[in-house]
């Protein structure tokens, strides 16, 4: 689950260093405000990146969630029917 989110970090970080190289070494010497311009994409990807690195996918279990067991799920389930019984008892 992190292998996607890792990959998709290091591709965005690594674009932008490519831009970033690229401004300072060669596209100056054609354009100034093309490398000026590329530097200003190259600022604005690494908060992206770390979007994209710190983004939860549908499957991936967050810090604080306990793991979801059967027994767990089954003690919930029991724990409801007997609430909602207590309520039909009080009417």
């Amino acid at each position: 689950m992190y292998a996607r989110r890792r990959r998709g970090y290091f591709l965005i970080m690594g674009g932008c260093l490519v831009l970033f190289v690229s401004a300072a070494t060669f596209v100056r010497i054609w354009s100034l405000p093309a490398a000026i311009a590329l530097c200003v994409v190259a600022l604005l990807l690494p908060p992206i990146a770390a979007i994209v690195g710190n983004t939860r996918g549908k499957d991936d279990r967050w810090w604080d969630e306990p793991p979801e067991d059967p027994e767990t799920r089954e003690a919930r389930k029991s724990q409801a029917w007997l609430d909602e019984l207590e309520r039909r008892k009080r009417r």
